[in-house]
């Protein structure tokens, strides 16, 4: 079994075995406010683990990394934000897939019954027009994973 980090002089270098886990079919399954949280939790919690505890300069006692202090030593995206942009991505390319497809078909299938009452938020037909051009879904999936969403005209 791996360990979750080896020092290297003065190099950390983090080894996640459990990301990889976690994000296994993130990209078809929807995240509550409960998992979402979660999710950050267990992030948080292996960061602690990687990166240890922090001497106090001024009374020179040990203590945990509060998150603040995770988010500026790890500087990748936080696990949430991963999930988002798969499930964003995916999206796309489910949107530029061919007819025929089953996943396609799903994705533009026309359910039955009775809706509940209010405006839709967005219609699945302005996401499938927006896809279809990569670039500007490849800048969408970066900017929902870096978390500045821009103003989108003629979406929603």
């Amino acid at each position: 079994m791996l360990p979750f980090f080896w020092i290297v002089p003065d190099v950390l270098v983090a080894v996640r075995p459990s990301t990889s886990v976690v994000l296994y079919g993130c990209e078809t399954r929807s995240l509550t406010v409960r998992e979402e949280r979660r999710l950050k939790l267990f992030e948080n919690r292996v960061l602690r683990t990687v990166f240890g505890s922090k001497g106090d300069e001024v009374t020179g006692e040990w203590r945990k990394l509060n998150n603040e202090e995770l988010s500026d030593l790890y500087s990748l995206p936080n696990i949430v934000r991963v999930v988002k942009s798969r499930r964003i991505r995916w999206a796309g390319h489910v949107a530029r897939m061919g007819e025929g497809r089953r996943v396609h078909r799903v994705l533009v299938g026309k359910p039955e019954g009775n809706r509940p009452l209010g405006r839709p938020r967005c219609r699945w037909e302005d996401w499938m027009e927006f896809a279809q051009d990569r670039d500007r879904w490849r800048a969408l999936v970066r900017t929902v994973r870096n978390l500045r969403v821009p103003k989108m005209r003629g979406i929603c």
